[in-house]
């Protein structure tokens, strides 16, 4: 247990921990009981809620039986509930605002979610001094993670109904499609909602285009409504990235998200893409898989057309478990790589495959060598000092690539050669035809 643990105090005494385990491991055990006592009064008691359907209510029961069961949880294993360990709850919160569900039915839930457990703890604390005592010390951990749900999902109701309402009432597919074709519009509410995004009111704004798919196997992905729900909560995700204190333009168009950042005079295309992998991080947390798209900043409307087939082709380069490709932080020599074929590996040198393959198996210490010699222009004693190794050591390597290979790494048209060689080959490693770029 943290030391900041709010779930245990060390006054209480043994028998009342004891106790408390006891009536919250019952509790946990009964967590669909606390989910169906809560359905009962949500039907009779809540408007929003008695009237959906009955794919609507079996979603509803397991976030409460899921809730339940993360809330006692904690309590069991005696540690605090973060944010990370519900961001379940915010995705259902973006279902439940997508449905049309009042807010103020939505809040309500919550309170109704902390009686049902309220109670049921009581039901199983029996009648002994240490029961009583026991069940009144989680009275207030209980009411704190009732807080951090709650407060939790209502933020996340409240940004998806914005979004919604954004996206809707701006008519943003409209500009999106406008600003695909490379055209910025003369005027109007469209103009209006481009300039708020940063996009067009000034000529020399860089800009970049972010293409977005969810892959198979994300949370909800299984059926049409699901797919297009998971997009709405990405795009509504997109927008939020940004680098210019502005909302970022985001779209779901078809199949895939569309972004159009605009960096700013303070932003950077590096710092859009570490914001990019932080959002696919936190949309992996909830179940949502991403493959993301990046293209090369561009400055004005009629490069935009370009930078989004630059994103596409960006996207088709990753593999199937899907990572963040950026080209702005790709440099020509790795792009190219990226898009080697089958013809490209055949025509490395058999000796070169063989070495390197055996030094894969050996810990890769050779093409470790031979890049951190190209980093250094080919000076070996700053190689050596990078990869702290003696200039002995170093030596010696660079002796053994050369008996194996017949390529001499002083020679730039030979060092190119085992570079490209080694690219390919940890490329291919991943998956055959499939360049490893979830780092990139």
């Amino acid at each position: 247990m943290s030391a900041g643990s709010h779930l245990l105090t060390a006054s209480i005494s043994d028998p009342v921990h004891a106790e408390r385990a006891r009536i919250v491991g019952c509790a946990y055990d009964h967590a669909d009981d606390i989910a169906d006592d809560v359905m009962a009064k949500l039907r009779t008691e809540l408007p929003g809620y008695g009237t959906a359907d009955p794919g609507f209510l079996a979603d509803v029961h397991d976030q409460l039986a899921r809730l339940s069961r993360t809330g006692l949880g904690a309590l069991l294993e005696r540690k605090r509930v973060t944010p990370a360990d519900v961001t379940y709850a915010r995705q259902a919160a973006a279902r439940r605002a997508r449905s049309g569900l009042p807010l103020v039915d939505y809040i309500a839930a919550f309170r109704l979610g902390q009686r049902a457990i309220w109670k049921s703890l009581l039901a199983h604390a029996g009648d002994t001094e240490a029961g009583r005592e026991a069940v009144l010390s989680l009275a207030g951990p209980l009411a704190r993670y009732t807080d951090l749900i709650s407060t939790q999902a209502t933020d996340a109701y409240l940004e998806f109904q914005q979004y919604v309402a954004a996206e809707s009432g701006r008519d943003s597919q409209a500009l999106m499609d406008t600003l695909l074709d490379g055209t910025l519009p003369a005027g109007g509410p469209h103009l209006s909602v481009a300039t708020a995004h940063g996009i067009g009111a000034d000529r020399t704004t860089p800009l970049v285009v972010v293409t977005a798919v969810v892959l198979d196997g994300s949370a909800r992905a299984d059926s049409a409504d699901g797919l297009g729900e998971t997009r709405q909560v990405v795009s509504a995700a997109a927008a939020r990235v940004g680098v210019n204190g502005l909302r970022t333009l985001s779209v779901v168009r078809g199949g895939e998200i569309v972004a159009i950042p605009a960096l700013g005079r303070d932003g950077s295309a590096e710092q859009l893409c570490e914001r990019l992998r932080a959002m696919r991080e936190e949309l992996a947390a909830e179940g949502i898989a991403l493959a993301v798209g990046v293209s090369t900043a561009v400055t004005e409307v009629a490069q935009i057309p370009r930078a989004y087939r630059q994103a596409q082709a960006a996207l088709a380069l990753l593999p199937e478990d899907g990572g963040v490709l950026a080209l702005p932080q790709l440099t020509p020599f790795r792009y190219l790589l990226l898009r080697a074929d089958d013809t490209t590996r055949q025509l490395v040198d058999p000796r070169i495959g063989a070495a390197l393959a055996d030094d894969r198996a050996r810990g890769g210490s050779l093409a470790e060598t031979i890049r951190a010699f190209a980093a250094a222009d080919m000076n070996l004693r700053e190689a050596a000092d990078t990869l702290r190794i003696h200039l002995n050591t170093a030596k010696y390597r660079l002796g053994r690539i050369q008996e194996l290979t017949g390529r001499n790494v002083r020679s730039v048209n030979d060092l190119v050669e085992l570079l490209v060689a080694i690219e390919l080959q940890t490329g291919q490693s991943a998956r055959p035809g499939t360049a490893v770029i979830n780092e990139a």
